[in-house]
């Protein structure tokens, strides 16, 4: 397959592409310029698309998305903001985001900051004005490409440097990170789901609820709300969480949670863990990552 040509190759100077303050480099040695966004500074992963119409803030703080910059295809991106209450992990996992419209400004009564502020605030590096179809296209067609982001207000850029680091970024494939994102320690699950005027609420259990382990290689906290909307105890054990680590619960079944990297590296551990759950006859069940585990797990190829 060959390889296609850079956008541009030579330039380097604001001035000769526009004022540009944000570029995309990727991996080939392709430079795509645009418009900067959020915060200042540079970002490496591999590169993605997402053609969701909303839910943008919950999709880049998804664990699942660790190690990845995101094209967002839909062109309304910002127009609900962000808050303090949607986020599926304590801070952002994705790398950095593309979009090819300037983000609108918010208007969603739950919005408390405007999207670009956000981004400044967690450090997340955005780009805004590159051809995200053309983009997709690509990744579409050739795979996920590694590339790097970097936004800089004066707009000066040193393409060289750019591309070597951007052809220097390690590949997911085979690397293991749901270690990196996953609970540091066992702990019991309780955050309700959003309610008009009264924020996340969790409601009672019923006596005697059913008990769910969810072992966590990325979990998105909508999840586990959602676990526990349905009636059901849930307790949260780390990715490395032994058979008997898991046992000790007296679960009453198993989820295995969505997450990012590559199942065959993760599944050289948690193999171990998940082949006596099945055979110990409890019902399991996994989204993602976890589902993809679950079929390694069984001996698919």
């Amino acid at each position: 397959m060959t390889a296609p040509k850079p956008r541009f190759t030579r330039t380097a100077s604001a001035a000769s592409h526009g004022r540009a303050t944000g570029v995309l480099v990727l991996a080939d040695g392709s430079v795509w310029f645009g418009r900067g966004l959020g915060a200042e500074g540079s970002a490496g992963g591999e590169v993605c698309f997402n053609t969701a119409m909303t839910g943008y803030q919950e999709i880049l703080t998804d664990p699942s998305y660790a190690g990845q910059i995101i094209t967002f295809t839909f062109p309304h991106i910002g127009n609900v903001g962000a808050n303090d209450e949607d986020a599926e992990a304590k801070s952002p996992q994705a790398r950095g985001l593309i979009v090819k419209a300037d983000l609108t400004a918010p208007a969603n009564y739950r919005a408390a900051y405007a999207f670009d502020s956000w981004l400044r605030d967690v450090g997340l590096v955005g780009l805004a004005g590159i051809d995200t179809r053309a983009l997709t296209g690509i990744i579409r067609r050739r795979g996920m490409p590694n590339g790097l982001i970097a936004h800089n207000a004066d707009g000066a850029f040193d393409l060289d440097a750019l591309r070597h680091e951007a052809a220097a970024l390690p590949s997911l494939e085979g690397m293991d990170l749901a270690k990196s994102v996953t609970a540091e320690a066992q702990t019991d699950w309780h955050g309700g789901l959003w309610q008009w005027n009264a924020g996340h609420r969790a409601e009672p259990l019923p006596d005697k609820a059913p008990h769910i382990v969810a072992i966590d290689f990325g979990a998105k906290e909508n999840i586990l709300r959602h676990l526990e909307a349905q009636g059901l105890a849930v307790s949260v054990v780390p990715a490395t969480a032994s058979f008997d680590e898991v046992m000790a619960h007296a679960p009453d079944g198993i989820f295995l949670s969505n997450g990012p990297g590559d199942p065959a590296a993760t599944e050289t551990y948690a193999g171990k863990t998940l082949r006596p759950l099945v055979e110990a006859d409890l019902p399991v069940f996994g989204i993602c990552l976890g589902h993809q585990l679950l079929a390694l797990a069984l001996g698919a190829q």
